[in-house]
């Protein structure tokens, strides 16, 4: 009795333990900040809303984004992988209970008389068969024969089958298929992040692109005003022949400009139909820059928040910790394994008499194996394992670095876009002021026609680049909320899980 006592204390202290390593996230260097900032531009620590999209004020992007979100394939391709890995980890939590199965095999059997060792006797209903017939024999006299034998033979057994865990390969197994389950998880949130993104960067270049095709027709319309002019002056000895040239060849390159932003724009709205799942003769809703309100201040967080933030570094962390987990079940395979097995049934000739006391049945078997040799194979899978979960580190470390650098380029092209649209918006000043003063000189004949549509056509010029650096900041504002992880901690699903997804989730 204190043996098997001792026995039960050992094995419950092995299985109070698992293989390998136990997970810890591996020291980081991170910087303190992203480099020098107008702190009066950014709310520094301050939380991101799920739905960042709606800092912008346009409510035909809410919902053109609430329909990608919806109805894009890349989020329905990665929500199917979330569910598969939440199938894959209940099937590996289900290696906890023992396996029991149930079988019940009749059969029918027919004995030939003449085989050796086949004499007449008892048989499994406990009757008799004993024939002797006489059968001519060589020397023509009689000899024995036994006849067939014909019979029934009911089985009907419960198997149980366990596995202890004793060192831990199942605990092991089962934190892989968890960390694989909230990769798909991660994967699913950066999906829908990343979508929500392109569409907002697809409708600011919507806009713009329809804002630059206005302008662009307005400047061939000045155009053919311009030649149309030229070539009276021409005919009128006042130009000459190059400078008429000149107006014709501005307003070639002024329609040749108009089919490349009408390719551009169409191709642009054919990428908005792809991300919100909307056919291509669907009806999507045009944009104007005017729809758009630029937040006047924007939430940043600093490196040691990004890490929590960022659906692909927790990505990469998972990935990371499952490949700690499998160093454990490649170690645990070179430990001993231990296997139970039993069996308790009946059987019978009569399928009514299988329980009877006589045809009871039953066993039990413990098993332990432990290999001896292999050529070195398991132990070269637990270095390889190793070697996996140090390139999962290295994978790791890069891509919180990459995160910190993604969200410092965001910063810089923010500040480039500011000062663009500063830039934009002087010109833009310059140009109209020019082409007011242009207007007064030729209503008292100081200019000809032709200055006055050169100085308008600067003026659209002007309107354009400044729609174009308006919409680049715009973009970028969009990419700031996506370099820092979106708000998807408290966001609904799709863009934390989707209702697909989340039969299996344990929070």
């Amino acid at each position: 009795m204190k043996s098997a006592t001792l026995v039960v204390a050992v094995l419950a202290a092995l299985c109070g333990c698992a293989a390998g390593p136990d997970y810890q996230r591996p020291a980081l260097a991170l910087p303190h900040s992203y480099g020098a900032l107008d702190d009066s531009r950014f709310a520094i620590g301050s939380a991101i809303q799920a739905d960042w999209w709606t800092v912008f004020h346009a409510p035909a992007l809410d919902a053109l984004i609430a329909q990608a979100l919806r109805s894009n394939q890349s989020i329905e391709t990665a929500d199917a992988a979330l569910a598969a890995a939440n199938e894959a980890l209940a099937a590996q939590r289900a290696a906890w209970w023992p396996t029991v199965s149930a079988g019940y095999t009749p059969t029918r059997t027919k004995l030939a008389g003449n085989l050796g060792g086949n004499s007449p006797g008892v048989q499994g209903n406990g009757s008799v068969i004993s024939t002797t017939q006489n059968s001519p024999a060589s020397d023509g006299g009689t000899a024995p024969f036994n006849a067939p034998v014909i019979y029934s033979f009911h089985t009907a057994q419960l198997s149980v089958a366990y596995n202890p865990d004793v060192f831990g390969a199942n605990r092991r197994q089962v934190e892989s298929a968890e960390a694989q389950r909230q990769y798909q998880r991660f994967q699913l949130t950066a999906a829908a992040l990343t979508v929500a993104s392109n569409v907002a960067a697809a409708a600011f270049q919507d806009a713009v692109l329809r804002y630059q095709i206005g302008v662009q027709t307005q400047i061939i319309a000045a155009g053919e005003q311009a030649v149309a002019l030229a070539q009276r002056q021409r005919q009128a000895g006042l130009i000459s022949g190059v400078e008429l040239a000149a107006q014709q060849a501005a307003l070639a390159q002024a329609k040749q400009a108009l089919p490349m932003l009408q390719k551009q724009a169409a191709q642009n709205r054919g990428v908005l139909r792809l991300l919100a799942g909307i056919a291509p003769d669907g009806a999507l809703p045009g944009f104007d820059l005017a729809d758009f309100t630029l937040p006047q201040r924007l939430p940043l967080s600093l490196p040691s928040a990004l890490i929590e933030q960022r659906p692909d570094v927790q990505a990469a962390e998972a990935q990371l910790q499952a490949a700690s987990a499998q160093v454990g079940i490649a170690h645990a395979a070179r430990l001993p394994q231990l296997s139970l097995t039993g069996n308790v049934g009946g059987a019978a000739s009569q399928f009514g008499q299988m329980f009877w006391s006589s045809g009871k049945f039953f066993d039990l078997t413990a098993n332990l194996a432990q290999t001896l040799f292999d050529g070195g194979a398991l132990k070269h899978r637990e270095l390889a394992a190793s070697q996996a979960l140090r390139g999962a580190i290295a994978s790791y470390r890069l891509t919180v670095a990459s995160a910190c650098q993604n969200v410092a380029d965001v910063l810089q092209a923010l500040e480039t876009d500011g000062a663009a649209v500063q830039a934009a918006d002087a010109s833009l000043a310059a140009a109209r002021a020019a082409a007011a003063l242009t207007r007064r000189q030729h209503q008292y004949g100081a200019l000809d026609g032709l200055a006055l549509i050169a100085a308008e056509q600067n003026e659209r010029a002007a309107d354009a680049a400044q729609a174009q650096a308006r919409a680049a900041l715009l973009t970028d504002t969009a990419a700031l909320f996506q370099a820092l992880g979106g708000g998807w901690q408290g966001a609904p699903a799709p863009l934390h899980v989707s209702a697909k997804g989340n039969e299996h989730e344990q929070h």
